[in-house]
């Protein structure tokens, strides 16, 4: 089947005045990583501007340089999608990267209420997609729909985990969810992450996964929201469920960390408060016809953008380079695929496509992480191409 993107699906429905800067890779002897900006439907080379994104996000007037920033036209979009889709990551056809480079890919889990539910029958199921119905069906009973009207960490919460202590059902994911402490990881390393238009990867070993649709903050060395993107946090429901301690096993992996299509910058237009009222929209079309429409909506979440960038980093915790953070997701898919009861799980080759109306869409295909084009372009080569290309100076 031929993999297509078109530029409708991929901009923003406000794409006139939005600002959305990227990365792209041109080929050759002098090629490698670009700073892009959209402008219509036709990329545009700012590398003179920012020769990387995490130093392009540490400008305290990003939004402003972006917008009066010059640089050669690389051509139509759509020409962008199609060599990205046709070629995926090779080295030796242009296509579009990860808009995010040397900041690190943090991720804050369990905050919303439906997908805190989920997290807790995972762990009562032992990663045993077979057995998760009967589980859901008896923690739904005793946890109900109530949870998500609960701010974490105040006095009502604290009540109520006393209440599902003395019953026996109290879980490291209800700590995280309404305890004080928000749970915050490392989803992928700086330049591991891959964009639109590419394979994202599953652990070979996996029976029992998903997608997971997130708005990821941008997030400057200053710890200010300076933009946000779409992501889809791939995760492996069979091995955490088995034990919390392989979170790093069921997270981060070869390819399964997905961000893109583009950073939309804060603006006059677009702002925290857009970003919290974001609505995400999810379409997984297998080809054996299988079709699963999803939704997550910011506003359902427990803790604030700025809460959760406040529990990732401060005094405590300093990102030189900034972050890129998953912000979590009321998406817990349970429509039966393979058999009565097992729930949903991915098949090799599904399009998963991520959209919001403010953010544009994400579109990618599954694969397993073993087979899909290993990760060799890391910092170091990405320092050695900066040089070849005479882009490494001091800041402005």
């Amino acid at each position: 089947m031929t993999r297509r993107i078109s530029v409708e699906e991929t901009l923003p429905r406000d794409a006139d005045r939005a600002l959305l800067v990227g990365r792209a890779w041109l080929p050759g002897p002098h090629g490698g990583p670009v700073t892009v900006v959209v402008r219509g439907a036709e990329l545009f080379d700012i590398t003179a501007t920012a020769p990387t994104i995490a130093g392009l996000l540490a400008l305290p007037d990003c939004a402003e340089r972006v917008r009066q920033a010059g640089g050669p036209s690389l051509g139509p979009l759509q020409d962008w999608l199609d060599s990205t889709c046709a070629h995926g990551p090779d080295p030796a056809h242009r296509h579009l990267l990860a808009p995010n480079d040397l900041q690190v890919v943090k991720a804050a889990g369990v905050t919303f209420a439906a997908s805190l539910v989920e997290r807790v029958i995972e762990e009562r199921a032992r990663g045993d997609a077979a057995s998760a119905a009967a589980v859901r069906e008896s923690v739904s009973a005793i946890l109900g729909t109530g949870l998500a009207a609960i701010r974490p960490g105040s006095p009502e919460a604290m009540r109520i985990k006393d209440v599902l202590v003395a019953q026996g059902l109290w879980s490291q994911y209800l700590e995280v969810g309404i305890g004080p402490d928000a749970e915050i990881f490392t989803k992928a390393a700086p330049l591991s992450s891959v964009g639109t238009g590419v394979d994202v990867g599953l652990h070979p070993a996996s029976t029992w996964n998903n997608p997971e649709p997130e708005v990821v903050l941008a997030v400057s060395p200053r710890g200010e929201i300076v933009g946000a993107a779409l992501g889809n946090d791939v995760n492996l429901r069979d091995f955490e469920g088995r034990s919390a301690l392989l979170l790093g096993k069921a997270k981060d992996n070869n390819a399964s960390c997905g961000i893109g299509p583009w950073i939309r910058l804060c603006d006059a237009h677009f702002g925290t408060d857009e970003i919290a009222r974001t609505e995400i929209g999810l379409t997984i079309e297998g080809e054996d016809g299988f079709v699963l429409h999803g939704a997550s909506a910011m506003t359902q979440i427990s803790r604030s953008p700025r809460e959760l960038v406040a529990h990732a980093m401060g005094a405590h915790h300093q990102y030189p380079d900034g972050m890129m953070l998953f912000c979590g997701t009321l998406f817990a898919p349970v429509q039966d695929r393979d058999a009565p009861g097992a729930g949903f799980t991915h098949h090799p080759g599904d399009r998963v496509s991520i959209s919001a109306p403010r953010l544009g869409g994400l579109v990618n295909w599954v694969g397993t992480s073993d087979a899909l084009p290993p990760w060799t372009f890391g910092i170091g080569a990405l320092m050695a191409s900066l040089a070849q290309r005479g882009l490494l100076h001091p800041p402005p």
